[in-house]
């Protein structure tokens, strides 16, 4: 696939004219397209296995999301893809392209190694500036590690750090997860 690569920052209808692709996954951080690698297996399985188990923990007002885009900013445009999203389920009923960063009651980054400093710093700060009320990192390195974030009064305040078999919260609802399993077969 041949881009023409904009040397400007980009407006969303301009986003919204690149085609797709299947090989590439795109993002736009302040105008300006980011270019990720695509998932390996461990992530991708983590990935699934925690919007599976989610969605079986959270009530039906609420749906995880997986690698869908989230409008963190208009102006300089900013749409990231976290790996998992929580979102109201009457807005996923109207099946939109894209979510708004108030409609994000979580965004969850599972690092890989070309992303975790972006996950860490750059999203991290993105979500905060955005008012995402939860970030969740998870570090899948053995053992796996959650690191809950929750925004108070603007910022991000740490709310635990998990390995093993957790019950936190998801917009007040307790939820369990076995983190070990998230890539076990």
């Amino acid at each position: 696939m041949t881009l023409s690569w904009p040397s400007h920052q980009l407006t969303l209808a301009e986003w919204e004219a690149l085609p797709e692709s299947d090989e590439l996954r795109l993002e736009v951080s302040e105008g300006m397209l980011v270019m990720a690698a695509t998932p390996l297996s461990r992530h991708q399985r983590a990935t699934a296995r925690l919007a599976g188990v989610l969605d079986g923990e959270l009530p039906p007002e609420s749906i995880p999301l997986a690698d869908v885009e989230v409008l963190l900013e208009a102006t300089p445009l900013t749409i990231r893809a976290p790996d998992v999203i929580v979102a109201r389920t009457a807005l996923y009923e109207q099946n939109p392209p894209r979510y708004a960063a108030p409609d994000v009651l979580l965004a969850v980054e599972i690092l890989s190694d070309g992303t975790r400093r972006v996950d860490r710093v750059l999203k991290f700060s993105e979500s905060t500036d955005a008012g995402i009320p939860q970030y969740w990192i998870v570090d899948l390195a053995d053992p796996a590690l959650l690191t809950a974030y929750v925004l108070v009064d603007g910022d991000y305040e740490l709310a635990g750090e998990h390995r093993g078999q957790v019950t936190t919260e998801v917009s007040g609802v307790p939820v369990t997860l076995d983190l070990d399993r998230l890539t076990a077969r």
